[in-house]
């Protein structure tokens, strides 16, 4: 059986980061954009096979278009009455409560200006992450730039740096260590290499196993690269020397085993190295025999002599140290992390200790002072982060901030001082200082934040109380409700402060306070711990919702994701019909008062409202036009008809008048309707073609007939009307074109640079034509692209007809259009006339996309069905380019380049254009590119752009996901409009096959993903979820730690805490709450023993009397029962109904439901798998499966059992077939037999292999059964009787093996069906992961997955991979049993989807080297990829 295994959603959260000057802007400190924001860094995170760049802006703060409404509506307000800083920081405190400290600190900065994310590339790589760090080789002293160094899971460092001509990151180097002596243990897939690099990038070092470091030395001056020269034959461009092994245990000391951690050391003149390793291991149940056997060596690196001499031995160090974290030079030294202490180590060995709890002094003999009595602190999962040389952050695993102070006596360290909790933010994963104020922490649970640190000098008695006292608004301490304010997209900006006593030798002792404020977050949702569909409603009609329950402690919560943009109906508008189009447009009304006409003033704050609707439709013919109004009672009125298709309409001159295009005719309307001007589409006294498309930009109209011939018009303010404008510069007036449209550049992005014959550039020429071009010469230009039918693109200037930018390259969608030079291209009238080509652009537009900050794309779309979005960015003036210049009449050039950036292909279904009938103008399909700017939230403004049509998208930029493609849900849409008519900046006018409707977004979904998806905050992580159908609710088990004691057998406690600073152990325990999906509250719940924990959770029907068809959904609860260390766990079943009870009337849901015990059966080990199969209940316990049936719905009677293996992790029935997953014993089929009842096992794999999720997958007459295991290996099996291999169908088949590596934690099953509808649909496999990504496993049939497999050899061996990875060893799983890999019946969609982002020749190349058509291959993809 052949399946297809894709990614559907990328792994979210960020696990490994490195800050560093990555793209040319940072060099120079700007952006792009003429009035663009100062670019700080480059921040690069990544999280499993995810790589993702940002850059760090600082820009002016935005007023939303919403608050400047609300600054409009309050302009009565009396001045001097607003309130003050103080006053609103009272108000939201809500006790009266100012920190004028606070205010005074952030009144000196500049309010205006934020510190925001700003996405710049990702890349999903063949290889897992392990680590990143920045590094400067020779070449950076010439470009100023940083280079990023990747390792990876499989031994491999690759040395990656930024192309400005690629726009994006490029390989310079792939180092291998896969086949080191150390790596080829049976133990080493268990082992994680970790990378690390010197400060001065003298050299990186790599941990492998067997105590040994993989070492890549730099070179950094030209004198090393000449000694290196004369000793070997070295390649003079490589920026490296040779890298070796560095065997710790031979070659540098026999004491150093076990290392736990390393870091370099600053302030050293070779690279020096700081070990920390447990030459013996122990335990906590070992320590009267083996404590503080954790050792800290630091040695020397001298890379030339191969010499590495140990300059300071620690022994004696706590047996639970973690971690090291290096000090600056001043300092020297390292901070050890342990679980219960903080330890200083200097150069001297001399060693300053800070306990945490009181079990450090109990675990360790190491002398340490008192810890404080009320301090219960734990280390566990806590990164620590230097702010300035003598202060750190502890970021505890619950996101609670200690500062820690590093005292001096004279030049050496006397004590560390813990000072109080801060502020709770992000559960850290990784921390990492950006600059001198701000602090970047990634989580992989939930969102990652950027922080600010400022520091002010107060005098000592003022700061007193600040030192043990929080600053923070009070609300956001509240550790349950309020803590995403603190990580999220929150307004109220957090200040912290943390007292540092200096100035001792000062007459005034003054006190540096520390303020921590809140710049930005990068949302994430963290791991998948199990899902579930459930319905929810979009539009008119339910669709599937995915239910995930993602995060951990306080930021656990539900995380929902749809395969559409989900919206909802406000208002449905037959009356306007709009078949053939919809525009929404805002005119100025003209006002009349005692006989004289006066436009109304506006505020400059108040954003434009549209006021008028124009729709128009195909029928009856030849067309109707329609003019719409909004009434008092805010229906519509239709005061104009006017017959014919409307082509085109938008606001013009200012706004005060209506340009309305027409098939034969374009027409100047008033604001009621009325028409000042119209110019028939007149050849002298011949009629043209009639217009087929138009674009209008205030002067300017373009329109391009259905003949592809072009007219130009232009607005004069001075009469209010329009005339022809010459088209001389642009060629012969027959010329033809297949495409055209405006563009207003807004941000300076568009630059011309002209020769010296031709000193002011075209479109800021001063002798402008009309005065509305004069007005906006000085904040904004204009540009007209179009596309002429031999492929040319070109870029003309406005007003004065400049040819700017010429390419040859848009037919084929090559990744980079770059100005070719070339003058304008002749593309007379042919005879016969062209016929329309497959690869002719019929759609192409300039517009732009973002979320805070705009960056013009370049969106196109091809006959074909090809659409592919260009990415402008800033490019060099031909003349400043290497090489000889170009020599041409061409005088003006524009210095932008498009890169691609997003490819997506459409399934066209071409009907025959022999004949025009009435029937097929009416069936015709518009695709086109809308532009639209929306405020779906007052925090939130994006412009993007939909794509009508069949399989209708819309294209949206986000500041920290960049372009994303969204489909709409509808079936097709024929038109689309951004409509403000009723007042809302959120609304849209879409006609669909549900005709016109006014929609919106719906609230709070996220759109920097693959998946649009909402998150639902719950401050409490849930391990199993559900969705009960009868009642269409969700049943979670959410997931504590409870304090755990321990009892003897006559109840008495056997242990309590004895001293300060010990408690109780924690232990894992559940709860179960009924939700409403609906508006997430809980209805009711259970509460089990503060030592019982849910493993499994199933929705099951058994049989029962209680219902007149003989059966019922129960919730069926699986549970473990701890008792300790000493004692065996047991576990129980839970049989829970949801019933449904009177509800109050002012409970939100109108139907209230509860949950209903109705059994609770005792069993003597834990209870880890449930399912339901023909009205029985099927649980495991212990090493036995039972079969029962529920008896008078109150007990469970067993029916029959089997003995498996060692601990079931999964269960899942399909008819009277069973599938076991064993931890160890893999995977058993099992058949149910009612008469007699039996379990008989036809099957099993013998192999001894984890299993963490089993299912059936099956298409048609084949099935086949997957499997995930801990590493994240799918295998398939086949149960075949009729191979010998079987042993008579005795053995399971293991027919693929496919490395996904990533842990699988729940998986469900769906109905895929095909268009050609099958009485039994397919089967799907939709799996959710720990690093919180999705993927699908898709049935693919045999002659689609022949061309397919094809096609994944030619892109493995023909296609540059990011960092030099190999995707077809990625995915090979190690295998002794067999002689090759068994990588065969799975393709691999990640390397796949390379294929749709290529060139269109170079797709070419690719297929007709397999023998076979890029068209069907590309069909074949898109139909394999849709997520459900």
């Amino acid at each position: 059986m052949h399946a297809l295994r894709h990614d559907i959603l990328p792994p979210s959260g960020v696990e490994f980061a490195t800050t560093l000057k990555l793209t040319p802007s940072t060099a120079t400190g700007f952006s792009s954009q003429e009035t663009g924001p100062r670019v700080l860094s480059n921040v690069v995170v990544a999280r499993s096979n995810l790589l993702r760049i940002f850059e760090v802006w600082e820009q002016p703060r935005q007023i939303s278009t919403l608050i400047e409404d609300e600054r409009e509506r309050r302009a009565d307000v009396r001045r001097g009455t607003e309130a003050v800083e103080g006053e609103v920081e009272m108000d939201e405190g809500g006790e009266g409560w100012v920190n004028m400290g606070s205010v005074k600190a952030t009144a000196r900065k500049d309010p205006s200006m934020v510190t925001r994310f700003h996405f710049v590339r990702e890349h999903t790589l063949h290889g897992t992450v392990t680590g990143m760090e920045s590094v400067r080789i020779m070449s950076t002293y010439e470009d100023q730039l940083d280079r990023l160094l990747v390792s990876f899971k499989d031994a491999k460092i690759a040395l990656l740096e930024w192309s400005e001509a690629a726009h994006d990151l490029v390989t310079i180097s792939i180092h291998t260590y896969e086949r080191a002596p150390q790596m080829v243990s049976l133990d080493s897939p268990l082992f994680k290499t970790e990378l690390r690099a010197d400060p001065l990038s003298r050299c990186a070092a790599l941990s492998l196993p067997k105590d040994a470091f993989a070492i890549l030395p730099f070179f950094q001056t030209q004198a090393e690269l000449d000694t290196m020269e004369q000793e070997q034959n070295h390649a003079r461009d490589v920026p490296y020397s040779p890298s070796f092994v560095l065997d710790l245990f031979n070659d540098v000391d026999a004491r150093i085993r076990n290392v736990v951690d390393f870091v370099f050391l600053p302030g050293y003149t070779n690279p020096t190295v700081a070990v920390l390793c447990q030459s013996e291991q122990t335990w906590a149940g070992r320590l009267k025999e083996y404590r503080d056997t954790a050792r800290l060596y630091i040695f020397t690196l001298d890379v030339m002599s191969r010499n590495y001499p140990i300059i300071t031995a620690v022994d004696g160090l706590p047996y639970d140290s973690i971690s090291l974290l290096p000090c600056a030079t001043s300092l020297g030294g390292v901070i050890i992390i342990t679980s219960n202490s903080l330890i200083y180590v200097d150069q001297a060995a001399r060693r300053v200790a800070l306990p945490v709890n009181g079990w450090a002094s109990r675990v360790s003999d190491m002398p340490m002072p008192p810890a404080d009595k009320d301090l219960e602190l734990s280390l566990e999962g806590s990164r620590l982060v230097f702010v300035d040389e003598k202060t750190f952050f502890v970021i505890r695993r619950d996101g609670m901030i200690h500062p820690v102070e590093i005292v001096l006596d004279g030049r050496t360290v006397s004590k560390l001082v813990l000072l109080p909790v801060i502020v709770q933010t992000t559960i850290p994963a990784v921390a990492r200082l950006l600059n001198e104020d701000l602090v970047f922490v990634g989580s992989m649970v939930g969102p990652s934040v950027l922080m600010k640190t400022a520091r002010e000098e107060v005098p000592l008695e003022q700061s007193s109380q600040q030192a043990t006292t929080t600053s923070i608004l009070p609300d956001s301490m509240d550790l349950d409700d309020d803590d995403d304010d603190l990580y999220g997209d929150s307004k109220a900006v957090a200040q912290t402060t943390v007292g540092v006593a200096s100035g001792a030798g000062a007459t005034t002792r003054t006190r540096s306070v520390i303020h921590l404020s809140l710049c930005d977050s990068l949302p994430a949702y963290g791991p998948i711990a199990d899902m579930t569909f459930s319905l929810a409603k979009s539009g008119e009609r339910y669709v599937p919702e995915l239910v995930a329950a993602t995060g951990s402690g306080h930021l656990g919560g539900f995380t929902l994701f749809q395969r559409d943009l989900p919206t909802h109906t406000k208002r449905k508008l037959h009356v306007l019909g709009g078949a053939r189009g919809i525009w929404s447009l805002p005119v100025r009304q003209s006002h009349r008062v005692n006989g004289l006409s006066y436009e109304k003033a506006t505020s400059p704050f108040a954003a434009e409202i549209d006021t008028i609707i124009i729709s128009t439709d195909a029928n009856p013919s030849p067309g109707v036009s329609r003019i719409a109004t909004r009434t008092a009672k805010t229906d519509v009125a239709i005061p104009t008809r006017i017959p014919g298709t409307t082509i085109g309409a938008a606001p013009f001159f200012q706004r005060t008048t209506i340009l309305h295009v027409m098939t034969n005719a374009i027409r100047v309307l008033e604001p009621d309707g009325n028409e000042r001007q119209i110019i028939k589409d007149m050849d002298g006294s011949l009629p043209r073609a009639k217009i087929k498309s138009c674009s209008i930009c205030d002067p300017f109209v373009f329109i391009l007939r259905e003949d592809d011939s072009i007219g130009l018009f232009i607005g004069e303010t001075e009469r209010g009307k329009i005339r022809r404008k010459d088209m001389s510069p642009m060629g012969d007036k027959s010329s033809r074109y297949i495409a055209g449209s405006f563009f207003t550049d807004t941000i300076g992005l568009f630059d011309v640079k002209a020769t010296e014959t031709t000193p002011a550039a075209g479109h800021s020429d001063k002798n402008t034509s009309t005065l509305q071009a004069a007005v906006a010469a000085g904040n904004r230009s204009q540009w007209l692209v179009l596309v002429r039918p031999q492929g040319v693109m070109e870029i003309w200037s406005l007003p004065k007809l400049t040819l700017v930018f010429s390419n040859t390259a848009l037919s084929t969608l090559e990744n980079t259009l770059v100005d070719s030079c070339d003058p304008p291209a002749l593309s007379l009238p042919q005879d016969p006339p062209r016929k329309p080509q497959e690869l002719d652009v019929d759609q192409i537009l300039i517009a732009p996309l973002g979320e805070t900050s705009l960056v013009p794309h370049l969106f196109v779309f091809m006959r074909s069905g090809n659409m592919a979005i260009y990415e402008a960015s800033p490019a060099l003036p031909p003349a400043e380019l290497p090489g000889p210049p170009p020599s041409n009449p061409r005088t003006s050039f524009l210095k932008v380049k498009f890169h691609k950036v997003m490819s997506k292909t459409f399934e066209i279904q071409r009907t025959e254009e022999t004949e025009k009938t009435v029937l097929a103008e009416h069936k015709k399909i518009s695709r086109i590119f809308v532009p639209f700017v929306t405020s779906p939230n007052t925090e939130c403004t994006l412009t993007g752009v939909f794509f009508t049509g069949d399989r209708p998208c819309w294209v949206i930029g986000t500041d920290k996901g960049g372009l994303r493609v969204v489909p709409s849900g509808h079936s097709v849409v024929h038109a689309f409009t951004a409509c403000s008519l009723w007042e809302s900046k959120g609304d849209f006018l879409v006609y669909s096959d549900e005709g016109p409707t006014l929609l919106a977004w719906a609230p709070d979904v996220l759109l920097d993903s693959c998946l649009p998806y909402r998150s639902v905050p719950r401050s409490r992580a849930y391990s199993n979820v559900v969705f009960e159908q009868s009642a269409s609710l969700i049943v979670a088990a959410s997931s504590f730690q409870a304090p755990f004691a321990s009892y003897d057998d006559d109840g008495n406690i056997v242990w309590e805490p004895d001293g300060s600073g010990v408690s109780f152990p924690l232990a894992d325990c559940s709860t179960l709450e009924l939700i409403s999906p609906e508006h997430w509250v809980t209805m009711d719940g259970y509460e089990f023993a503060p030592n019982e924990f849910v493993n499994s959770l199933a929705c099951v029907s058994l049989e029962t009397i209680s219902t007149e068809t003989g059966s019922k959904d129960f919730i069926a609860v699986g549970t473990t029962i701890s008792r300790g260390e000493d004692l065996a766990v047991k576990g129980a079943t839970y049989i829970f109904e949801v019933v449904e009870v009177v509800s109050d009337s002012n409970w939100a849901p109108r139907r209230w439901y509860k949950l209903k015990l109705r059994v609770r059966d005792d069993a003597k080990g834990p209870v880890t798998a449930v399912c339901g199969i023909n009205g029985y209940l099927v649980s495991s316990m212990g090493q036995k499966i039972f079969v029962r049936a529920l008896d008078l719905d109150e007990r469970l009677v067993g029916v029959a059992f089997l003995d498996v293996g060692i601990y079931v992790s999964s269960l899942r029935s399909l008819k009277n077939l069973l599938l076991i997953g064993d931890i160890a014993k893999s995977v058993w089929l099992v058949a149910f037999q009612e008469d007699p009842y039996k379990l008989v096992v036809l099957a099993k794999d013998v192999r001894r292999r984890c299993a963490t999720t089993v299912d059936f997958f099956f298409t048609g007459g084949d099935l086949a059964i997957a499997s995930e295991d801990g590493e994240g290996i799918l295998r398939l099996f086949a149960y075949d009787p009729s191979d010998p291999e079987s042993r008579g169908g005795q053995h399971l088949l293991c027919r693929t093996e496919f490395h996904g590596h990533k842990e699988c934690r729940s998986t469900i099953m769906i109905a895929r069906r095909t268009k050609d509808e099958q009485f039994i649909p397919q089967a799907k496999l939709v799996s959710g992961f720990t690093d919180g990504s999705l993927s699908t496993l898709t049935p693919v049939d045999e002659a689609v997955f022949k061309r397919l497999q094809l096609l994944q050899g030619q892109l493995t061996r023909s296609v540059q991979h990011t960092a030099g990875l190999n995707p077809k060893a990625h995915r090979i799983v190690r295998n002794d049993a067999v002689s090759k890999p068994l990588s065969k019946y799975v393709l691999d969609g990640q390397l796949l989807g390379t294929f749709q982002d290529l060139a269109i020749s170079r797709q070419n190349e690719i297929t007709r080297q397999i023998g076979t058509d890029r068209a069907l291959v590309l069909r074949d993809w898109s139909s394999l990829i849709v997520p459900w």
